[in-house]
């Protein structure tokens, strides 16, 4: 269910943006804009759905609008076109009392420079949005003191601003705007102000606590790595325009165009991308049931060396033709004492992880699904051109199990 909806919005920056909003509509460009008009654009068109309980992060580069898109969905900024919901309610709607209202009890942000009072102490800058709101003070300082033990800040209440690290002082704005209680929260570079170390704990501090709250979260960067590790989407903007949005997935194996693919070339795709991406559907699949002769005329057909063999939908392991012929030559009724175990990687692994299983082991491997279904078998072809896409693969031989047209068990 969509938390916010923003439809066709438009920005254009300057003393009267309504005389170009249809010229904007038609397509000029912004530097034509801005040398006819002294009007700059600062979006154009741009329309996002924003699913409840996600983490939406919105990229691009300097310029780009990405914190210009940020401030109208609490209408810091008024848009020069278009309409932004959220729940349904139309923000363009409100008047002043009610779009104060909407903001204290709706949204919160977190800044980049973390936006704290030099002279209120960390529990004090903890509970300023509560005070805000008119909650007595016994009843903020106990909530903010909750939010506090939360971000990992018990001890400090009493010390200001300026005794914190840059990580700490984090930590207090997003204490601060958690403890409001709003059910979507701005964060705008919330992190790009931190040293390399701090800025990957605060990242692990947010999806930790994404995971219990299940806020709606719209993450402003300009860096892909830390798009790709938070977002559940992403949207990426370019000179004010929306270029791509869709998955990480999405973004890393079907880049829109070269600008979107100039974000990608230092991503560790291995970190984003897992085993389901690199699988091979069953072209054939045995139950303990069959029967040895009849799975050997089937692997013999397909010139298969092996065959996953399933029990129900569960992988139960894998059966080699030379065991299958040996059931033959006993006359088993049935294959199930001849199946070997199989070396299996839940679909949800990294591709890291399964890279580092590939090279310790030339055996086949499985990819399973929940209660360990069977998906089918790792192609290692699919692997290597997912983790180095820029590389020439070349095509597999057809000694290459799991891999080449009509081998893969």
């Amino acid at each position: 269910m969509s938390k916010i909806e923003v439809r066709n919005i438009f920005k254009i920056f300057g003393p009267h943006p309504e005389r170009w909003l249809d010229q904007a509509r038609q397509g000029i460009s912004k530097e034509d804009l801005l040398a006819k008009s002294g009007h700059t654009l600062g979006l154009r068109n741009i329309s996002l759905s924003i699913e409840e309980g996600s983490i939406f992060v919105i990229m691009g580069l300097s310029g780009s609008g990405k914190s210009t898109l940020i401030r109208h969905f609490n209408r810091l900024i008024e848009p020069s076109g278009g309409q932004i919901l959220v729940d349904d309610i139309d923000v363009m709607s409100l008047g002043k009392t009610a779009l104060e209202k909407f903001r204290q009890q709706k949204m919160s942000m977190v800044f980049q420079r973390f936006g704290l009072f030099p002279h209120r102490s960390v529990i004090e800058n903890a509970a300023y949005g509560l005070r805000v709101q008119g909650m007595g003070k016994a009843e903020r300082r106990e909530r903010a003191q909750h939010w506090l033990e939360q971000v990992g800040l018990a001890g400090f209440e009493h010390q200001y601003p300026h005794q914190l690290s840059g990580g700490m002082q984090q930590r207090v704005g997003l204490a601060r705007a958690l403890a409001t209680d709003a059910e979507i929260l701005l964060m705008d570079e919330a992190f790009s102000a931190l040293d390399p170390l701090i800025r990957r704990e605060m990242q692990d501090q947010l999806l930790q606590l994404q995971a219990r709250l299940n806020k709606t979260i719209v993450f402003i960067t300009h860096d892909l790595d830390e798009a790709l590790r938070l977002g559940n989407r992403i949207a990426i903007l370019k000179d004010g325009e929306l270029i791509q949005e869709g998955t990480p997935e999405d973004i890393l194996l079907a880049p829109a165009d070269d600008y979107v693919q100039s974000f990608l070339q230092d991503v560790n795709r291995g970190k984003v991308l897992n085993a389901a991406h690199a699988v091979n559907e069953p072209s054939l699949t045995l139950t303990m049931r069959s029967r040895p002769s009849h799975a050997l005329e089937r692997m013999a057909a397909l010139n298969f060396s092996y065959a996953a063999v399933l029990d129900g939908k569960r992988l139960a392991g894998v059966l080699t033709r030379d065991a299958c012929e040996h059931a033959v030559r006993q006359g088993a009724r049935d294959v199930a004492a001849f199946v070997e175990d199989m070396a299996s990687v839940p679909a949800t692994a990294g591709l890291d992880e399964v890279l580092s299983r590939m090279l310790r082991s030339p055996e086949p491997l499985a990819v399973t699904g929940d209660d360990d279904e069977f998906l089918g078998l790792l192609s290692r072809s699919k692997v290597v051109e997912l983790v180095t896409p820029a590389l020439e693969v070349a095509e597999p031989s057809l000694s290459e199990e799991g891999d080449a047209p009509g081998r893969a068990a």
